[in-house]
């Protein structure tokens, strides 16, 4: 159904149940999360070729079903220490504005609905050199949820 300012919004399409729901993996002992629109699949640990002369915490390419799909490592790009992939260790692929990337995470956790009323501003200092990647900090009845922002993870270059 259409108005005539473009479709209407029906209850229960695809934005109304992705709406405040996130994606939660884990970096070490922290649980971060994104937005569950911009997932498309969670994959294990395939072969990754490497493109020379890509910043470090880019790991390089592979092949999904005849799609060549860039890899980061969100350790890396978090500046954190290297660890040895193991069966919890996977690649979430994701896609924002056309850009399909996989992002290699220490494991996943689980799909979650958080609510708006939960979901604060990141302090304004900053508290570490990837603070600039966090959006948002979501309060869960464990603690907190770093919620990322997604185009500043993929996109930005690393700032000092």
């Amino acid at each position: 159904m259409s108005t005539e300012n473009g479709p209407e919004l029906l209850e229960g399409s695809a934005e109304d149940t992705t709406r405040d729901r996130y994606m939660t993996f884990n970096i070490d002992s922290e649980e971060y999360g994104i937005g569950i629109a911009y997932v498309k699949e969670i994959i294990e640990i395939v072969p990754i070729t490497r493109v020379p002369e890509s910043p470090p915490y880019v790991e390089g390419i592979f092949n999904l079903r005849g799609d060549i799909i860039g890899v980061l490592d969100v350790r890396k790009r978090f500046g954190k220490s290297p660890k040895e992939h193991d069966e919890q260790t996977c690649i979430i692929v994701v896609e924002h504005k056309e850009l399909v990337l996989g992002l290699i995470v220490d494991s996943v956790n689980e799909v979650m609905t958080i609510e708006e009323d939960s979901i604060l501003a990141p302090p304004n200092a900053k508290l570490n050199h990837y603070n600039q990647y966090i959006r948002n900090i979501g309060q869960v009845s464990k603690g907190v949820v770093l919620l990322l922002d997604l185009e500043k993870l993929l996109i930005q270059d690393v700032q000092g």
